[in-house]
């Protein structure tokens, strides 16, 4: 992640011949990581040249267009809405549910806590208001506490890393705005105990938020997923990715609300004291890419339900694969990950994630406890036999380690 430092670069006097442009691009491209050869672990999902195709003709057909006004250009509106209403229909989403597409997981997350906010306060007179989330959550949650002005309150983790369901009734009270569980977890793959806190929440007539933003294209299309979506009671919103296993371009994410009404009444933005007219939006950004809106309605009706359960069923065969190999290496697996998220531990596993850095893969670091994280894609089949040789190579000859690098998911 960039810093504050800004480089010794100015706008050249003369703009820069197009081969010569693209020369520089290419070359500074050869530092980046080789996710198209399966090497990174996170950040990029690959489904397949086919899919590739699909997103790159939707992108380019919707490049210049600005998804901030659906009266000039309906027909985002329309695969927006429709991107929407097949993410609702994948999460059990009752009768008068709706949504909205966003930027990414970090907006639906935070999206999510300004309505609960502006309820609580609406509703229950709240002043003062709560997060409270696991320990596992994902640190959106804190950017949305942060941003929104609520106090970020976490429940601890039990021992097999899903939130502590007898913690979280005693955090729980009358300042809570909202509370949350994922489904799975970034950091372990693990799904929270979904039904016990959503009725927690549920019984104080405070709003419950899933965070499926890693599984909401995985679970419905597993067998034997564990309760997470709409059909839990008391499940009151949830965000889903849809440029992570949904397959989509980045940045697009699904966020819905169970009751339709609080989309208009609490997330939309609606200012007309100025001369311009009148100003909507239910995105907190204005101008918004129309690319990811065309690209996630595509993939979607491109891979249907039949695509995406081919998919998810390759990434499962992998991280069978997966763990069968940490089991035989004595590499202990944090947790019981349900589907693509794997994290895994030992006691030089910083030196084992360098050793692996040197043999060309891109593993993240993780911290309390010191582990390697895993999320699998389903193209790592065409590599999973090449990896599973070098982390045998890796963990028996790890070297030393170079130090907990820093990494941002």
């Amino acid at each position: 992640m960039g810093g504050m430092d800004l480089p010794d670069v100015s706008l050249p006097d003369r703009g820069v011949p197009r081969a010569e442009l693209f020369a520089d691009l290419r070359t500074r491209k050869t530092a980046d990581a080789d996710w198209r050869g399966g090497r990174t672990w996170s950040l990029v999902y690959p489904a397949g040249e086919d899919v590739d195709a699909v997103l790159k003709e939707a992108n380019n057909l919707y490049l210049y267009e600005n998804a901030l006004n659906p009266f000039r250009f309906p027909s985002l509106a329309d695969m927006e809405r429709e991107v929407v209403a097949m993410t609702a229909g994948l999460l059990s989403a009752p009768a008068g549910a709706s949504g909205s597409m966003t930027s990414g997981g970090t907006e639906s997350i935070m999206q999510a806590i300004r309505v609960a906010r502006d309820r609580a306060k609406a509703e229950r007179g709240v002043t003062d208001p709560t997060l409270v989330v696991p320990r596992s959550a994902h640190p959106a949650f804190a950017k949305g506490a942060k941003y929104f002005g609520l106090e970020l309150v976490h429940i601890p983790l039990a021992d097999d890393l899903r939130a502590d369901v007898n913690a979280a009734a005693e955090l729980i009270d009358d300042r809570t705005a909202l509370v949350a569980g994922s489904a799975p977890n970034y950091p372990h793959g693990v799904v929270d105990p979904i039904p016990e806190l959503a009725a927690l929440a549920a019984a104080r007539d405070i709003p419950f938020h899933t965070d499926a933003c890693v599984g909401g294209f995985l679970l419905p299309f597993m067998q034997d997923a564990p309760p997470f979506d709409f059909r839990v009671p008391g499940v009151t919103t949830m965000s889903a990715d849809m440029h992570k296993y949904g397959y989509a371009t980045k940045g697009a994410s699904v966020l819905l609300h169970r009751n339709g009404d609080h989309v208009l009444q609490y997330q939309a933005f609606l200012y007309q004291d100025w001369p311009g007219g009148l100003y909507g939006s239910l995105a907190l950004a204005g101008a918004r890419p129309a690319a990811p809106i065309a690209a996630a309605w595509s993939v979607m009706r491109y891979l249907g339900t039949d695509g995406y359960t081919r998919l998810v069923n390759r990434i499962l065969a992998t991280a069978t694969k997966i763990r069968a190999e940490l089991t035989d290496l004595d590499l202990t697996t944090l947790g019981n990950p349900v589907a693509s998220v794997i994290a895994f531990t030992a006691p030089e596993i910083m030196p084992i994630g360098d050793r692996l850095d040197d043999l060309g893969w891109h593993l993240d670091r993780q911290n309390h406890p010191d582990a390697l994280h895993l999320m699998i894609s389903p193209e790592h089949d065409r590599v999973i036999d090449t990896f599973l040789a070098d982390l045998r190579t890796a963990t028996a000859n790890p070297g030393t380690s170079r130090g907990t690098e820093a990494r941002y998911s």
